[in-house]
């Protein structure tokens, strides 16, 4: 394991997250991220953007994507309603040896790095531990570990981007951290084309009938202001083809109907492509 001297301490780093993540489509949002990031000048400073929409639109996705389209590593945080200060800073653990190791988390991993740290679902932390946050968003940038005894500086490349959630299961956001997660970058539903790409993209051995058939399922939902999402529509159609190859189902619309029924439920059904349109092709 990596380890840092800060001021006398020894400082254990995190490993970076390596994930097959692909941003496909809307490139606007990503240029959009990769904007906020931007130094215009030697005195510029770059902002921390916020991601917004609801669950499984990819903000997580958009964020990663932008990180390697800089050629950054990147250290995703996952925030809960549990999330202490000092998970977020450098947290004490025992050693094998019984002395005390001080790890750094993923956001102080970054930070001295210089890469990009992603904080998750950043809207179910409390205000206390927003708070240990507060100078690294702003000119300052850099945290102060009292666990550690020690401030630690960002390095000139690390970058900070935050997910948050448009749902009832998050705490308020303090204004003076609102202040200072700008710009607001709204992620919404995809056109059908983006979608078909990408169920496409996450399942490249799926047959596109059954894909089509799902994403003409979403936009029906997204119409009616469900919350349906494509990670929804992705499990369903790897459940559905699951289902086929292990003999559940032979017939491809049923064996949709099957997975929307166990990831959603029944009441999903209203959205299902009308009857009066042709079906799927039973699987020989």
């Amino acid at each position: 394991m990596e380890t840092v001297t800060v001021e006398g301490v020894t400082l254990y780093l995190s490993h970076p997250d390596e994930l097959s993540f692909h941003w496909v489509g809307q490139e606007d949002l990503l240029l959009q991220v990769l904007a906020a990031w931007m130094l215009v000048s030697p005195e510029d400073i770059p902002l921390n953007p916020r991601l917004v929409g609801r669950p499984g639109v990819g903000k997580t996705t958009l964020a990663y994507a932008a990180a390697r389209r800089l050629g950054r590593e990147v250290y995703i945080f996952q925030a809960t309603a549990d999330t202490r200060p000092e998970d977020l800073l450098v947290t004490p653990v025992i050693s094998e040896a019984g002395k005390i190791r001080y790890m750094a988390s993923p956001i102080v991993t970054a930070m001295i790095r210089g890469a990009v740290a992603i904080i998750d679902e950043a809207n179910r932390m409390s205000e206390k531990s927003w708070a240990s946050l507060a100078p690294l968003l702003d000119a300052r940038r850099y945290v102060e570990s009292i666990v550690a005894g020690v401030k630690i500086k960002a390095h000139p490349d690390f970058r900070l981007c935050v997910t948050m959630n448009e749902d009832a299961s998050t705490f308020e956001v303090p204004e003076y951290i609102h202040s200072r997660l700008k710009p607001i970058i709204h992620v919404d539903f995809p056109e059908p084309e983006e979608e078909l790409a990408i169920l496409k993209s996450n399942l490249p051995f799926a047959e596109e009938d059954i894909l089509k058939y799902v994403v003409n399922f979403l936009q029906a939902a997204h119409r009616a202001g469900e919350p349906y999402s494509v990670r929804d529509g992705i499990n369903i159609a790897r459940y559905a083809l699951k289902c086929l190859s292990a003999g559940v189902e032979r017939d491809q619309t049923m064996a949709v109907k099957m997975a929307i029924d166990q990831i959603l439920g029944r009441a999903a059904f209203v959205y299902l492509p009308g009857t009066e349109g042709p079906r799927l092709t039973p699987v020989d």
